[in-house]
């Protein structure tokens, strides 16, 4: 595959950052990829991905959202809504540039901004997510450590990493009805999940799979964790998804 760097405009008219993964031929269709939560476009399951896709003819483009990796803006100015506006910035950039995206996947809280963006992306034809939280709210135990004081902003310690957050962030998390986005998804939709992981339990994938209608697939990821970041977990999450997704993009012929 090739990979190109890719920068566009995210709604608040900050450049985003991203890398567009393409098949030697021409791409037979487009997928868009966020990232988890405080992670970049350059995660090693992305980037495993992004090999499997484009080996099935599929190109992806991948993204640092507003704030992280060599995306511009604040990250403390940040929500989950200006999350999924930049996932409807980076469709957007695709149809302009390329073609609009069939394919979405999210891992983490980028999971449940693909399902919530979904609605806004009519060109979707399917959505996969890893490790999703069913409710954007889940992730708020992460931010226990926070301490507003008598400020709008604090400082909290994810993953040994110091990041600034709003109090606007956590209100806005509270806002989000993903039950109900996921209920009218009315696409294919396929919840990646490791049993094992510690940061999003699996029962978040059984509260995403029994909201969702049909068709709708669940993968067990094994002994994966959080970040699949063992090669293997990540080759095996990525050769299946780009059979489900080569299939639902150019259905076989009858």
């Amino acid at each position: 595959m090739q990979t190109l760097r890719a920068e566009f405009d995210s709604a608040a008219g900050t450049a985003l950052s991203g890398l567009l993964d393409v098949p030697d031929e021409d791409p037979k269709a487009y997928a868009l990829f966020a990232h988890c939560f405080t992670c970049g476009k350059s995660l090693g399951v992305i980037r495993n991905i992004a090999k499997q896709l484009t080996g099935e003819g599929i190109a992806l483009l991948r993204f640092d959202f507003t704030g992280l990796g060599q995306s511009e803006g604040e990250f403390a100015k940040t929500t989950f809504t200006t999350n999924t506006a930049d996932l409807v910035a980076a469709a957007a950039f695709l149809e302009r540039e390329y073609a609009a995206p069939a394919v979405l996947i999210g891992h983490s809280l980028g999971g449940a901004a693909v399902l919530a963006a979904a609605a806004s992306i009519p060109s979707a034809t399917c959505v996969a997510t890893i490790g999703a939280p069913a409710d954007p709210v889940h992730i708020r135990h992460l931010l226990t450590g926070a301490a507003f004081g008598d400020g709008d902003v604090a400082e909290v310690s994810i993953g040994g990493r110091p990041f600034k957050i709003s109090r606007q962030f956590i209100k806005d998390l509270e806002e989000h009805d993903l039950a109900d986005r996921i209920g009218k998804l009315k696409r294919p939709l396929l919840v990646f999940h490791s049993p094992l992981d510690t940061i999003v339990g699996i029962e978040n994938a059984e509260k995403i799979f029994k909201a969702a209608k049909h068709p709708k697939s669940f993968v067990s990821l094994g002994e994966a964790d959080h970040l699949v970041s063992r090669p293997e977990d990540a080759q095996f999450l990525g050769h299946v998804l780009s059979a489900w997704a080569g299939y639902y993009v150019v259905p076989p012929a009858m």
